[in-house]
């Protein structure tokens, strides 16, 4: 069954990430399904990375999708009540950059869609980058992590 979470109901993107203060880069959740998640960054004053003319490179796109694969997952767990759990970015497959940086203003449009692995263990998710405005497929590819169980995690197995 495919729960949809319309853009009113969806929360705020601190509050199902694991990350805090300026470590969350993504702006908004706009959307969530059981398999899939939507998110928006803004390229703005705030944006870590950026260079003296406010251009942020576009292998910080990575991330992006990284953080987006955490949302899918804190909103995944938030629908059974666990808090957002830390996960392990393991590596990418097939990664394209289609665009040298984003720039001062651009919003970003960041999906992650759940392919296969269970939490806690390996997942897998396609993921991809697009100009809020225009459409265009700025990055895009496979990322593969890791989620411990909570007793590893909470036990201090890091």
């Amino acid at each position: 069954m495919t729960v949809r979470m319309p853009v009113a109901d969806c929360p705020r993107v601190e509050e199902v990430l694991p990350h805090a203060g300026p470590m969350v880069f993504l702006s908004r959740v706009l959307s969530h399904t059981d398999d899939h998640t939507v998110c928006s960054v803004e390229i703005d004053e705030q944006a870590l990375f950026r260079d003296r003319t406010g251009n942020v490179p576009a292998w910080v796109g990575v991330e992006y999708m990284a953080q987006c694969i955490a949302a899918h997952a804190g909103l995944v767990g938030r629908a059974s009540g666990a808090a957002p759990q830390i996960g392990l970015l393991l590596g990418s497959r097939r990664v394209g950059f289609y665009a040298a940086c984003f720039h001062p203003g651009q919003t970003l449009v960041v999906k992650a869609h759940h392919v296969w692995g269970t939490s806690p263990g390996l997942l897998s998710f396609d993921c991809s980058l697009e100009d809020a405005t225009t459409g265009a497929r700025l990055a895009e590819g496979r990322l593969n992590c890791f989620v411990p169980d909570a007793d590893y995690a909470e036990g201090g197995g890091w």
